[in-house]
């Protein structure tokens, strides 16, 4: 990988699709992320049936530089494009933690925490 490291801004669309998800409890709270996670297969299942504006909102993360309406441009998926996955917030939260994504991290912390709330 180089020294190159993509870095990545908070994809608003996302975070305001999962907090709706959470409202109408369209999640899973026991989950295998590294089994339900979306393969390619799925995402082109679902873009050929949905628009970009749908698909981007199942991620926390917008990659810069990448251009908008290519899967390249969507990171940090949260989950199955069915339903929330606090499994899938944990992985986001994991892995923005470990390559230091600060805004991406928070905000998938902030989810999480939203989701325990509403399910305590």
């Amino acid at each position: 990988m180089g020294k190159f490291m993509a870095s990545y801004t908070v994809n608003r669309r996302g975070v305001a699709h999962a907090r709706k998800l959470i409202k109408a409890k369209r999640y899973t709270l026991n989950s295998n992320w590294g089994d339900v996670q979306p393969k390619a297969a799925d995402e082109n299942g679902f873009l050929k049936e949905h628009s970009w504006q749908e698909y981007a909102g199942w991620f926390l993360g917008l990659t810069e530089g990448a251009a908008d309406e290519t899967k390249a441009r969507y990171a940090f998926v949260y989950g199955d494009f069915r339903r929330l996955h606090r499994s899938g917030l944990i992985a986001c939260v994991y892995r923005a933690a470990e390559w230091r994504h600060k805004e991406v991290e928070r905000v998938a912390y902030r989810l999480l925490q939203e989701l325990d709330a509403a399910t305590s």
